[in-house]
């Protein structure tokens, strides 16, 4: 096999030097800028030459998506969910009916949380941003991101992303069964429930944790 070049050697020394000082990967710009390469695409190339040489593995759906083959990294456990469009935490507002099968290479921006909190590859899991302020009690506040587990059904009052069929929208309250109808409780006090027929009310998903967006 071919030597390796200067480049790629200290290309290679300097992940392995950023895995050991931070338990996860640098980015091509943290390589581009700590090794003083002319630009993020002649990192790229030598990280190519790496791959095919079978010391690096890659996850392209992730900034920090570098691994050292035989050596544990700690972001083998990030995976990359989705964020595929905006919820209300307010008044109702359309996002995108249609939630299956999504992947984080479908979505114009995905989050990177660890496999520990989402389980089994973040398969199911889905993110979407938060428009509005009726879940601020909950800790949930206006531009930040829900991380939801794809499911058709909840216990009573659980935080869901339910889907109103008339009105052909999507809202993230918490969810009480009455009878016939639902309930979609607000954690906010100055805001009103919505009540709303159980025909109506088809759930989407269930609130598994939040991003918290800063300002």
């Amino acid at each position: 096999m071919k030597e390796l070049s200067r480049r790629q050697r200290a290309i290679l020394d300097y992940i392995e030097g950023f895995l050991a000082d931070n338990d996860y990967p640098p980015t091509i710009r943290d390589i581009q800028r700590e090794l003083d390469i002319s630009s993020t695409s002649v990192v790229d190339y030598n990280l190519k030459v790496l791959e095919e040489r079978s010391l690096i593995r890659r996850n392209r759906n992730i900034s920090r998506g570098i691994e050292l083959v035989g050596r544990s990294s700690g972001r083998r456990n990030i995976v990359a969910i989705p964020v595929i469009g905006q919820i209300a935490a307010g008044l109702p507002i359309p996002v995108p009916g249609d939630l299956e099968n999504l992947g984080a290479d479908e979505a114009a921006e995905v989050v990177e949380i660890g496999s520990d909190l989402v389980g089994d590859a973040g398969r199911g899991i889905f993110a979407l941003r938060v428009k509005g302020h009726s879940m601020v009690d909950a800790l949930i506040n206006d531009g930040d991101i829900v991380l939801l587990r794809q499911q058709a059904t909840c216990e009573n009052g659980e935080t869901v992303a339910v889907w109103l069929k008339d009105s052909r929208e999507t809202t993230l309250k918490r969810f009480y069964l009455e009878g016939d109808r639902v309930r979609l409780q607000p954690a906010n006090v100055t805001m009103d429930p919505i009540f709303t027929p159980a025909a109506n009310v088809e759930i989407q998903g269930k609130l598994v944790s939040v991003v918290r967006a800063i300002a």
